[in-house]
């Protein structure tokens, strides 16, 4: 039947195949070619973003005159430490909370390194030994404002840091003032930092994980509470 039926009509099966064969192609290309215009458009928008998120950071500065209830400073190295202890110090803030310590890590070798006086760590500096990350540092942080009932905080760390370290702050303490205080390792303004693979690099890494923070509260996602313990933070002994 299926002879005599391409007989009529002039056409044998190979014939009746390649113009489906083609339609398919057709549409095989269509939907290649719409999937890379798309990540196209994607790569484009992740371009812009970055470059955006690269020039905030270049623009943070610390404010000339700061002040506020308390200071916190998320650990990550000895020149953002100084930098806080020395806030503290010129009256910028009451208190300061360093958050981030190692467990192995004492208040007398800070105090040593930071050359400040005894006085000043018994009186006025809490070490918070439960972070272990940017996370745990916000939610550290929670629990030592709520104890002390802060309006205020004087947020010290990395201007590279500094943007997840707001939104995870943010979050985990609705209500709450909090100014930026960069430590400005490398001035992204005045260099070509695109050339240093180092600057790039931390610059690349803090938009990835900046850009999964902000993902996963717009989805309104739960994460892990980035602590040791539940304990809060110690007193500097």
């Amino acid at each position: 039947m299926a002879n005599q039926t391409t007989e009529r009509t002039g056409m044998d099966e190979d014939g009746l195949r390649r113009p489906l064969a083609r339609r398919h192609v057709g549409r095989v290309r269509q939907a290649v070619r719409a999937i890379f215009y798309l990540l196209l458009f994607m790569a484009g928008l992740t371009l812009i973003a970055f470059l955006y998120f690269a020039d905030q950071v270049a623009s943070l500065q610390p404010p000339q005159d700061p002040k506020a209830d308390a200071i916190v400073v998320l650990t990550g190295g000895f020149q953002r430490i100084d930098q806080a202890v020395d806030l503290l110090k010129s009256g910028a803030g009451g208190r300061l909370l360093i958050s981030g310590v190692h467990p192995s890590t004492t208040s007398t070798q800070i105090r040593r390194n930071t050359q400040s006086p005894p006085d000043l760590f018994q009186c006025c500096v809490d070490l918070g030994r439960d972070a272990i990350d940017t996370i745990g540092n916000a939610n550290e942080t929670a629990g030592w404002i709520r104890s002390n009932g802060y309006q205020t905080i004087l947020v010290v760390t990395n201007n590279y840091h500094m943007p997840r370290s707001l939104l995870e702050l943010r979050r985990a303490n609705p209500g709450i003032s909090f100014i930026a205080y960069p430590v400005v390792n490398s001035d992204l303004k005045s260099t070509n930092w695109l050339r240093n693979p180092m600057v790039l690099k931390a610059i690349l890494l803090e938009f990835a994980k900046f850009s999964v923070a902000t993902a996963r509260d717009a989805l309104g996602a739960h994460s892990a509470s980035g602590l040791r313990t539940v304990d809060g933070p110690a007193a500097a002994d």
